[in-house]
Formats: C-alpha cells, sequence, structure tokens
C-alpha cells in the first residue's frame, strides 16, 4: 500500500484519467473528491461488499433457477428412422417436398 501526505486542495493522480482531490480534513475525517471516466465504477467499501454480495446471490440465483426449469424443458425424441421429431403444431403433407 502506498501512503501519501497531502493537504487541502492538493491532488493525487491514478494514472491518466484518475484524480482524487483532497477537498477538506476535519478532526479525524478527510474529505475526497474524485474525477474519473464514467465507466470507471467509484464506491465506498461498505457499498462495494454489498454490491458484490447482491450481485453473487443474483447469480445464485439464476443457476438454481435455471436448473429447476430445465427438468420441465421437453426433449426432443427421435423418431425410429432416427430423425428428430416434427415440432409441436407442425404438420406433414405426404407427397409434398419443401426447399
Amino acid at each position: 500500500m502506498l501512503t501519501l501526505t497531502r493537504s487541502v486542495g492538493e491532488t493525487i493522480r491514478i494514472g491518466d484519467d484518475i484524480e482524487v482531490h483532497v477537498v477538506e480534513v476535519r478532526g479525524g475525517t478527510v474529505r475526497l473528491g474524485f474525477k474519473a471516466p464514467r465507466e470507471i465504477a467509484i464506491h465506498r467499501e461498505e457499498v462495494y461488499r454489498q454490491i458484490a454480495e447482491a450481485n453473487l446471490l443474483a447469480a445464485q440465483v439464476t443457476a438454481d433457477t435455471l436448473g429447476a426449469l430445465a427438468a420441465f424443458a421437453p426433449t426432443a425424441a427421435p423418431d425410429d428412422a432416427g430423425t428428430e421429431a416434427a415440432p409441436a403444431g407442425a404438420t406433414a403433407v405426404e407427397g409434398s417436398t419443401s426447399r
């Protein structure tokens, strides 16, 4: 971990695109301002952990739900000739050919 000392009004740069500004120091509290591209997410640690936990739970629910739904999905059974059966609602007309 890099530890820096900065005063109010001073800036720290991270790479070419991120600036961290020391806005205010009051007692044991430091206020920081951040300038970064929109595609870079900036969160307080406790918020970041809540987002990560919610994403993990959402991924588990999705996997569990898909597994449960797969039990109800119809499977295509091959007919006697070894070809797949026609989809439900499809009709065959004798003597006709399709191109």
